[in-house]
């Protein structure tokens, strides 16, 4: 009876911290997250968050089409000038900045105007290189709504003035498993931020002028 006793209190625990992490980071970015091009703030640089083209079965990744519908919105409504994209490039084989510059060509936007990033390989990793690599103190974070609250709520705590656009996101049921594992997410967030974890890779500098 004890030890039932125990593993109840710790499910609690845990549904607490899911819950409290959660709740915090909303809190954190709710002045930071746009939905409405016209209410979005200037900025000379558009952070593309990086995600894979396609899900497990090959088809195209929703999360993917929105954030690419969102950078090229704001390219041509002159909100931002420059697309940073930050993402993974583990293996040759896979390449999430490559992949979502070759797109965003196809949809008219100027390759003088794409930098990558290659060293994305999770949020807090583009947030701050972000800044520490690419020179930049301030930028337009591009992602779905859950995503960039996660983002904004990292930049804020490395002295980042961010803010956000909300790309469309998925309908619940296609998006489910990705909600599952951001409440996860955000309570690693608030551990990263606990404990001062920085990025995985830095290196040499490479200032967008």
């Amino acid at each position: 009876m004890k030890f039932l006793k125990i593993i109840l209190l710790l499910i609690l625990f845990i549904v607490l911290a899911l819950v409290s992490t959660n709740y915090w980071i909303i809190y954190k970015a709710q002045d930071h997250v746009y939905t409405k091009i016209s209410d979005l703030p200037k900025n000379k640089i558009g952070l593309l968050l990086g995600t894979s083209k396609y899900v497990a079965k090959g088809q195209i990744n929703h999360y993917y089409t929105y954030r690419i519908d969102a950078a090229v919105a704001l390219f041509k409504a002159g909100k931002i000038d420059i697309i940073l994209i930050s993402g993974d490039n583990g293996n040759e084989y896979y390449d999430e900045p490559t992949t979502f510059k070759n797109d965003l060509m196809k949809r008219g936007i100027p390759e003088k105007r794409i930098v990558l990033d290659f060293a994305g390989f999770r949020t807090l990793d583009s947030v701050v290189r972000a800044k520490e690599v690419f020179g930049q103190d301030a930028f337009t974070i591009i992602s779905q709504k859950f995503h960039n609250e996660r983002a904004i709520y990292l930049a804020k705590n490395f002295n980042i003035d961010a803010i956000a656009y909300n790309a469309r996101d998925v309908d619940n049921r296609y998006g489910l498993k990705t909600r599952a594992r951001e409440y996860l997410a955000r309570v690693k967030a608030c551990i990263d931020v606990l404990f001062n974890v920085q990025p995985k890779y830095l290196g040499e500098k490479l200032k967008i002028e």
